[in-house]
């Protein structure tokens, strides 16, 4: 089964058409013929909307694992955005993580780590790292750079990375050490001890398996929280 073939299985089973595509995704109708017969792939923003629309997640469409789920509104108006700089005050519910602009966390072939700059501050909601389980005192934000976990992380994207959370569990995104170079990827466990290093973008960057005695040399950083991208 390819991702025509579950884009198909999900209209069935919404019974939708291609209009309703169409007019949720704004993509032409024949945009969408081309998706539904396997010709184009979806990606980008547009990846994001058809998911929605099919109430799938994006590598369960693009690679058929992990599970399908619904989608329900999780975003309410909360007024503009105010600007601030280094001299603004936090708010009573704000904190600051460390920013690290000198280490980036490679999703293509590696970056080697280089010495970590405590100079600029993101700043998140006390309330909102609380109901994400993160403690901010085990949190930093860092650069992605390269192209394999396109279309979800662009290259430039800046993820939040959990380093108490270093357990793995199936299918969640880590940042990791692996033998000097950070990067960041999908984790699944294998039987004998060993893992599966997943991308994005995995026609470029196909699954790298590492058996038990392989994968003493990754060490998982910890869990990718929050990633945010600017278009």
């Amino acid at each position: 089964m390819d991702i025509s073939d579950r884009i198909k299985q999900r209209m069935k089973a919404l019974g939708l058409k291609g209009v309703d595509l169409t007019k949720a995704t704004g993509v032409s109708s024949g945009g969408v013929s081309q998706w539904v017969n396997g010709i184009t792939k979806p990606n980008g923003e547009k990846l994001i909307a058809l998911c929605k629309v099919l109430q799938c997640q994006p590598d369960w469409l693009l690679y058929g694992e992990d599970r399908t789920v619904s989608y329900e509104p999780n975003a309410e108006w909360a007024g503009a955005i105010e600007p601030w700089g280094n001299g603004t005050a936090l708010g009573e519910d704000e904190v600051e993580l460390p920013f690290y602009t000198e280490v980036e966390v490679s999703a293509g072939m590696g970056a080697h780590a280089v010495r970590e700059n405590h100079g600029p501050k993101l700043r998140f909601a006390k309330s909102t790292l609380k109901r994400s389980g993160v403690d901010p005192s085990h949190a930093a934000c860092v650069k992605v750079r390269g192209t394999s976990m396109e279309p979800v992380l662009p290259d430039g994207a800046t993820v939040g990375v959990d380093t108490a959370s270093n357990t793995i569990k199936d299918g969640e995104m880590y940042a990791i050490d692996h033998d000097g170079m950070l990067r960041v990827k999908l984790i699944y466990r294998i039987p004998g001890g060993g893992i599966r290093l997943k991308s994005f973008n995995s026609e470029e960057y196909p699954d790298e398996k590492y058996g038990w005695e392989e994968s003493r040399n990754i060490r998982v950083i910890g869990r990718v929280f929050w990633y945010s991208v600017l278009r």
